[in-house]
């Protein structure tokens, strides 16, 4: 038996509302939003203050977010990453209230103060992004196939032998920091 908001649901999925809507008013958001702040396209004086071009803004995100919804492996492409990623936030706030139980109450409430534990964090996120995004193009197999040298040993191999030629340039060249400045003669 279907709710009428179920019914509501399929209605909007028949109309096209989550293949085309959603996803242009996703991408046409974050590209006008990327050009507001970088002012790609400049900016202008109107009585002596200075503004964006948000017509140039607005036209340009349009038209992109337009060739991204005309096509389909794009917006199943972006279906699939913004649905892993709303598990994975949905994951770090369940992180964060299991966090918070430990810690006293504060007006601030609860954070990752800068250090270790914060980097840290931070970095497992990326990681996590990443393979999201691997997995939404189909890429998550040919990496775990490059790694695990499946005949292609050669190029594993060569990949990681440069990559520790690269840290030990690296580790050797670095100046070192001391507290004491060279006198110059």
């Amino acid at each position: 038996m279907a709710t009428p908001f179920r019914e509501i649901i399929d209605f909007f999925a028949n109309i096209g509302i989550f293949d085309v809507v959603l996803p242009f008013l996703l991408v046409f958001t974050i590209v006008f939003a990327l050009l507001e702040r970088t002012k790609v396209f400049g900016t202008e004086k109107i009585e002596g203050k200075e503004y964006t071009k948000k017509n140039l803004n607005s036209a340009a995100a349009f038209v992109i977010a337009f060739l991204v919804v005309a096509s389909s492996e794009l917006v199943e492409v972006i279906t699939e990453v913004s649905s892993k990623f709303v598990v994975l936030l949905l994951l770090i706030v369940l992180f964060m209230l299991l966090v918070g139980s430990f810690f006293k109450e504060e007006a601030h409430g609860v954070f990752l103060e800068k250090g270790g534990w914060r980097t840290a964090f931070m970095l497992i996120v990326f990681v996590v992004l990443v393979f999201i995004f691997l997995d939404a193009l189909d890429l998550l197999n040919d990496v775990f196939d490059f790694f695990k040298g499946t005949n292609q040993g050669e190029i594993v191999g060569s990949v990681v032998l440069l990559i520790l030629i690269v840290l030990f340039i690296v580790f050797i060249t670095q100046g070192k920091e001391s507290g004491q400045t060279e006198k110059k003669s």
